[in-house]
C-alpha cells in the first residue's frame, strides 16, 4: 500500500477512532499465518469438532484452491491469502455474564454499547472478537418460548442434527471461491431456531470484531424459522484501524418455512483496511417472507448482495441496501431474488452516496422462472453524488422466463446542489451539517425500517461520514 494511502488510514477523524478505530492489547493462542491443510484440521481440532464437520472443511479446502478469483466486481489484487491469520482466538472462555467478560475485552464493547443496547433493546446477544464468541447471553422468555440462539461452534455439538441437515444446503461450497473459504475456516458466528408457530418477542443481536493486525474473520450464521414463526436478528461489525489489510469473510444462510418470516439487519461499519467478502442467501418456503435491510457504511472494499429465492407460492421477499462510499472505498452492494414459484412478489431497492474517489456500484439480479406464474416485482436504486469527482455505477439484470410477471424498474442518479446547500447555510446550518441534512433526507425510506436504536446509530454513521470521520 503507497504511504499516503497508509497516512489516509491512520489520520481518520478522531471521533472515529474513538468510538470505533481504537484497539486493545490482548493475549491470543498461538496459531501461524497462512493458509494450508494443516491451517483446516489445526482449526477443527482446536474445536473439538466431529469428524463430518472436518470433512466439510477439507472438501471446501480443495473447492477454495480450484476456484479462480472473480474477475467482475472491485479489484481484489491486495488480498494476500497467505498473510492472514485464519483463527485468532483469545486465551479467555466465553462468558454468559457481562461481569465475567476479561476486563481487557469488555473494555472494547462497553465502548460500542454493546452492553447497553442488549439491556435495552435486545432479546439475546453475541459478541464475536476476532475468531471466538467471548459473549452469549439468552433472555429467559426466549428459553421458555424453546428458541435456540448459540454461536455455531456450540451448535455443531449440541444441536448436530440441525447443522447436518441445514448446514451449507443453502449456500454449498461451490457457490463461490470466498464460500468455500468461509466452509474451511470458518469460526462463531449465530446459530439460531425458531420453532413452529413462536414469535420471538424482541430481536436478536450479534456483534462481530476484528481487533488483531491481519486478523481473518470468518464467522457461519444459520437462522431457522419453523412453521409461522418469526424473528428478527440484527448485527454490527467494526474493526480498529490499520494499515495492513485485513478480510472479513462470512456465510449467512437463512430458512424461512412456511408462513414465517425473518428479517435480518446489518449495520457494516469495518475501518478502511477491511475487504468484506459475504456470501448472504435465503430460502423462503410456502407464504413466507424474508427481508434484507443491509447498511454498508465502512470497509476499504465491500461486495456483498444478500439474495432470497422465493420456493413456495405466495413467498415474498425484500432487500433494501444503503452504501455510502467515501474517499478510498469500494462499495459493490446490491441483491438478488429468485422467483421459482407462483403468485411470488418481490422489492429490490437501493439507495448509494459516493464522495471524493469513493465509488458505488448496485448489482442486481431479477430471476423469474418458467413456472412462476403471476410474479411481481419492483427494482429502485437510486444514487446521489456529493461531488464532481464521484462514481456510482449501476448493473440491472432481469431474467424473466413469464410473460405474465408484472416488473417494475427504475433508477435515478442525482447530485447535490449548491443552490440547496447554500439555501441551508443560509438559515445558519453548517455546511457539513447541510450536506448531512440533504442525504438523511435522501435515505429516509430505509433508515426508518429499522429498529429506532439501529435508525439513530445508522444516521449518526452517515453525518459522521460526511464529515470525513468513518473509516
Amino acid at each position: 500500500m503507497p504511504k499516503d494511502q497508509q497516512l489516509d488510514i491512520l489520520l481518520d477523524s478522531k471521533e472515529y477512532i474513538d468510538r470505533y478505530g481504537f484497539k486493545e492489547e490482548i493475549e491470543y493462542e498461538e496459531f501461524d499465518k497462512g493458509l494450508t491443510e494443516g491451517t483446516v484440521r489445526r482449526i477443527s481440532e482446536i474445536k473439538g469438532e466431529p469428524e463430518w464437520m472436518l470433512e466439510k472443511r477439507l472438501t471446501a479446502y480443495k473447492i477454495f484452491n480450484s476456484k479462480p478469483m472473480p474477475t467482475w466486481g472491485a479489484d481484489l489484487g491486495g488480498i494476500d491469502f497467505n498473510d492472514v491469520y485464519y483463527y485468532r482466538s483469545p486465551k479467555s472462555k466465553e462468558a454468559k455474564s457481562w461481569e465475567d467478560v476479561p476486563e481487557d475485552i469488555k473494555r472494547t464493547f462497553d465502548k460500542l454499547g454493546v452492553p447497553e443496547a442488549e439491556r435495552k433493546f435486545f432479546a439475546g446477544a453475541e459478541a464475536q472478537f476476532d475468531s471466538s464468541v467471548v459473549y452469549s447471553h439468552v433472555n429467559e422468555e426466549l428459553e421458555k418460548l424453546g428458541i435456540i440462539f448459540t454461536d455455531t461452534d456450540t451448535a455443531v455439538k449440541k444441536y448436530p442434527e440441525l447443522l447436518k441437515e441445514y448446514f451449507g444446503k443453502v449456500i454449498p461450497s461451490t457457490d463461490n471461491k470466498f464460500a468455500a473459504l468461509n466452509t474451511a475456516v470458518w469460526s462463531g458466528g449465530s446459530f439460531i431456531y425458531i420453532p413452529k408457530g413462536v414469535k420471538a418477542p424482541m430481536p436478536l443481536n450479534a456483534y462481530f470484531r476484528i481487533n488483531a493486525e491481519k486478523s481473518g474473520q470468518f464467522e457461519r450464521t444459520l437462522i431457522i424459522a419453523d412453521e409461522g414463526a418469526e424473528v428478527t436478528y440484527i448485527e454490527g461489525c467494526t474493526a480498529p484501524v490499520y494499515a495492513a489489510n485485513a478480510l472479513h469473510s462470512a456465510v449467512v444462510e437463512l430458512v424461512a418455512k412456511k408462513n414465517a418470516y425473518i428479517r435480518y439487519v446489518t449495520i457494516q461499519n469495518w475501518s478502511k483496511n477491511v475487504y468484506n467478502l459475504v456470501t448472504q442467501r435465503a430460502h423462503a418456503a410456502d407464504g413466507a417472507r424474508v427481508d434484507w435491510i443491509d447498511a454498508n457504511i465502512g470497509s476499504k472494499v465491500n461486495m456483498k448482495y444478500p439474495s432470497i429465492f422465493l420456493m413456495g407460492p405466495k413467498a415474498r421477499g425484500e432487500v433494501l441496501s444503503i452504501a455510502v462510499a467515501g474517499d478510498g472505498q469500494v462499495q459493490d452492494s446490491g441483491g438478488k431474488i429468485y422467483h421459482l414459484a407462483p403468485d411470488t412478489t418481490s422489492k429490490i431497492i437501493s439507495k448509494s452516496i459516493s464522495k471524493g474517489s469513493g465509488i458505488t456500484t448496485f448489482r442486481g439480479l431479477l430471476n423469474v422462472a418458467k413456472n412462476a406464474a403471476n410474479a411481481k416485482a419492483h427494482v429502485s436504486c437510486d444514487a446521489l453524488l456529493l461531488d464532481g469527482l464521484a462514481k456510482t455505477n449501476t448493473f440491472p439484470y432481469n431474467q424473466i422466463n413469464r410473460n405474465d410477471a408484472v416488473i417494475s424498474h427504475e433508477a435515478k442518479i442525482g447530485k447535490i446542489s449548491d443552490e440547496q446547500i447554500f439555501y441551508l447555510m443560509s438559515r445558519g446550518i453548517p455546511e457539513d451539517d447541510a450536506i448531512a441534512m440533504i442525504v438523511l433526507g435522501f435515505m429516509e425510506d430505509l433508515t426508518k425500517v429499522l429498529p429506532m436504536e439501529y435508525s439513530l446509530e445508522l444516521k449518526r454513521l452517515i453525518k459522521l461520514d460526511m464529515s470525513g470521520g468513518v473509516g
